[in-house]
C-alpha cells in the first residue's frame, strides 16, 4: 500500500482479499476509451496540481473547506465578465488536451481510477462554464458573495480591518459586474435572489444566532451597520455605503424581473452528460427517477410497519432546554463511539477527538424546524449522518490524506451516500436496539432524501418550479416545514447539478458494493475491513471505489466513451 494513503496504516486490512485487485496492487485493465497518450502519472499528478491552482486555489494548498450556499469565494469577488469567462475556457481546452494525452491505458489500475477522477473534476469545471453559467444566469451567484461578511465579530484587529474593507469596497464593483453579466437570468434564480436579499430564509443554516433573525441579505448589512456604529465605529461609512448598493441591487432585479424568463435546470441531455462523465453514476435520469421514487414506497412502508410495532410505546418527547438537549447529545455520541468500538463497525483512529455536533439548540418562534424535530428528540440519525462515521468523522480522516489526488478530491455522492448509508446501516447492525421509537426518526430521515431524488431530476428538467418541488416534498415527508424545503430546493437547482440525488443513489450505491464485497469473499467477509477500506480509498465517485476494491468493470466501461463539451 501507498505511504500516501496513511489512513490504512492504522487499519488492520483483511488478509483474504490478496487475491482480488486492491489499492496500489492491480494491474491496469484495456478498456475501449482509454487514451494511450505520452503522459505519464506524475504527469496527472502536476496537470491536476496546475488545475486547482487555476480553479481552486484554497482545495490546491490542501485546505478543503466545507461551503454552504452562502460559502465564501477563494478570490475576493473575480471576474466573470466575457473575457475572462473565455480565457478561463481557453485554459481548459489546454488542460483539456494535455489530460487526454495520458498513457493510461499502461498505468496500473488504482491510477486508472485516479485519471477518471480527476477527469470528472475538469469536466465538472467545463460544465459550469459552457452549460450552469452562474454568472449570467443566476443573481444568488453574486447574492452569496455579499453575505458572508457581514457575520464578522467585531471589533478586529487592524488587518481584519483592512481585509474587510477591501471586501466592503469593492460591492459596488460586484453589483456592477452582476448587472453587467446577468443577461440570460432564470425565473426560479431571480425569485430566490429576490426572496433571498429582504427574507430571513427561516433555517440560517451556519448563521450567527439571532432572536429575531434580519431579514435577509439586506437584514444582515442593517444589523453589521448597527453593531459597528457601537462596537467600530471606523467601520460605519463603508458598511452604509455597501448597504445602499445591496439595496440598489434588490431594486434593479425587481424592476427587471418580467424579462427574467430563462429555465433554472440544464435539460435532458446536459444532464445525462453531468450524471455520466462528472458525477461518475452509472444511471440516466430515468432509472434515478425509478430509484428514488422506489425508495420513497420502500421507505413509507417500513416506517409504518416501525409505527405499528411501537403503538404501544411512549412517543419521544421534543427536550425542554439547551442543557436537555446537550445530555441526549453527549449520551448518543458515548452510545455510538462504544457500538462502533464493541461491534467491530469500523477503526477510530487515535486522531479522531470531540466532533461536536450538527445541529445547535436554538428557539425558534415557531417551533423547531423539521431537522430539529428529528435531532432534539434523539440525535442519533444526525449523528451518525454528521458526526460519526458520518461527515465530521469523515473529514478528520480525509484530512489526515496525503494522496496526491485522493486528498484533493472530494465527491458529493460519496459524502453524502456514506453519510446516509450509516443511518439505516448502523441501525440494523444493532446500535440502537433498544430504542425502537429511534427507529421511526431513522426512517423519516430517510423519506426526504429519497424524496429529493424524483425532484431534483424534475428541477434540473425543468418539470418542477422550485414552489412545486416544496409542495409535493412537503407532501410526502413527514414535519417538513416550508423554509427548509424551500431552501434545500434552492440548494440542489443551484449547486452543481445531481447534488440533492446524491444522497440516496450515492446509499444505494454504497449498499452495492458492500454486496459486491460480500459475495465475493462469502464467509471470509469481515465488515470492519469493508469500511475501512472504504474510508481508505479517499472520498472518489462510489462507482470508482467499487471497480477499485472489486475489479468489477460493468459500472465504469462507460465512462471512457466521452464526448468532451464544447
Amino acid at each position: 500500500m501507498k505511504k500516501w494513503l496513511t489512513f490504512g496504516k492504522a487499519l488492520a486490512l483483511s488478509t483474504s482479499i490478496v487475491a482480488l485487485p486492491s489499492m496500489g496492487q492491480s494491474d491496469g485493465v484495456q478498456l475501449e476509451g482509454m487514451p494511450g497518450g505520452s503522459g505519464s502519472y506524475d504527469d496527472l499528478v502536476a496537470l491536476y496540481q496546475e488545475f486547482l491552482e487555476f480553479s481552486d486555489p484554497e482545495r490546491a494548498s490542501g485546505d478543503q473547506p466545507l461551503r454552504d450556499i452562502a460559502g465564501r469565494p477563494t478570490e475576493v469577488y473575480p471576474d466573470y465578465g466575457v473575457a475572462a469567462v473565455e480565457q478561463r475556457r481557453a485554459t481548459m481546452d489546454d488542460l483539456q488536451d494535455r489530460l487526454e494525452d495520458m498513457a493510461v491505458v499502461d498505468w496500473a489500475l488504482d491510477r486508472q481510477v485516479d485519471y477518471l477522477a480527476v477527469r470528472s473534476r475538469f469536466d465538472q469545471y467545463d460544465f459550469t462554464l459552457n452549460v450552469s453559467r452562474p454568472w449570467s444566469r443566476d443573481p444568488g451567484f453574486y447574492v452569496d458573495q455579499m453575505l458572508r461578511i457581514t457575520f464578522a465579530d467585531l471589533p478586529l484587529s487592524e488587518a481584519e480591518t483592512a481585509d474587510l474593507e477591501t471586501r466592503l469596497q469593492a460591492i459596488s464593483l460586484l453589483i456592477e459586474q452582476a448587472e453587467t453579466n446577468l443577461t440570460e437570468v432564470a425565473a426560479d434564480y431571480a425569485d430566490l435572489a429576490i426572496f433571498n436579499l429582504t427574507n430571513a430564509d427561516g433555517v440560517g443554516h451556519g448563521f450567527p444566532y439571532r432572536a429575531t433573525p434580519p431579514a435577509g441579505v439586506i437584514g444582515w448589512y442593517e444589523d453589521f451597520l448597527g453593531r459597528a456604529r457601537e462596537q467600530q465605529p471606523d467601520l460605519v461609512d463603508d458598511i452604509a455605503a455597501a448597504l445602499d448598493s445591496v439595496t440598489g441591487f434588490h431594486s434593479w432585479l425587481t424592476e427587471n424581473r418580467e424579462s427574467m424568463t430563462g429555465q433554472g435546470g440544464v435539460g435532458r441531455d446536459y444532464f445525462n452528460w453531468y450524471l455520466k462523465h462528472v458525477k461518475l453514476m452509472p444511471y440516466d435520469t430515468d432509472q434515478i427517477v425509478t430509484l428514488g421514487l422506489r425508495e420513497l414506497d420502500r421507505l413509507w412502508s417500513v416506517y409504518a410497519l416501525e409505527q405499528h410495532r411501537n403503538r404501544n410505546l411512549p412517543v419521544i418527547d421534543l427536550p425542554t432546554s439547551a442543557e436537555q438537549y446537550a445530555e441526549r447529545i453527549a449520551d448518543t455520541d458515548r452510545r455510538i463511539r462504544s457500538f462502533l468500538v464493541e461491534h467491530e463497525i469500523i477503526t477510530i483512529p487515535d486522531y479522531i477527538g470531540e466532533l461536536d455536533t450538527n445541529v445547535p439548540w436554538i428557539v425558534r418562534p415557531n417551533g423547531p424546524n423539521y431537522w430539529e424535530q428529528v435531532q432534539y428528540r434523539n440525535p442519533t440519525p444526525d449523528h451518525l449522518h454528521a458526526v460519526i462515521p458520518g461527515h465530521r468523522f469523515d473529514a478528520v480522516v480525509e484530512s489526515h490524506n496525503t494522496h496526491p489526488i485522493r486528498s484533493k478530491i472530494t465527491s458529493g455522492a460519496r459524502t453524502e451516500g456514506w453519510a446516509v448509508y450509516l443511518e439505516e446501516g448502523i441501525m440494523n447492525a444493532g446500535v440502537i436496539d433498544d430504542l425502537p421509537r429511534v427507529r421511526e426518526l431513522i426512517y423519516i430521515f430517510g423519506i426526504f432524501r429519497a424524496a429529493r431524488v424524483p425532484a431534483d431530476v424534475w428541477l434540473q428538467l425543468n418539470e418542477m418550479s422550485v414552489s412545486e418541488v416544496v409542495t409535493w416534498w412537503m407532501e410526502r415527508t413527514p414535519w417538513l416545514d416550508e423554509d427548509v424545503a424551500r431552501v434545500d430546493a434552492e440548494i440542489y437547482l443551484r449547486r452543481p447539478p445531481g447534488y440533492g440525488l446524491g444522497y440516496t443513489v450515492g446509499m444505494l450505491q454504497v449498499q452495492r458494493l458492500l454486496s459486491d464485497r460480500r459475495q465475493q469473499l462469502g464467509d471470509d467477509f469481515v465488515l470492519k475491513d469493508f469500511h475501512d477500506r472504504f474510508m481508505d480509498a479517499g472520498r472518489l465517485p462510489v462507482s470508482l471505489i467499487r471497480w477499485e476494491m472489486t475489479g468489477l468493470d460493468d459500472e465504469v466501461r462507460e465512462f471512457w466513451q466521452r464526448e468532451r463539451l464544447n
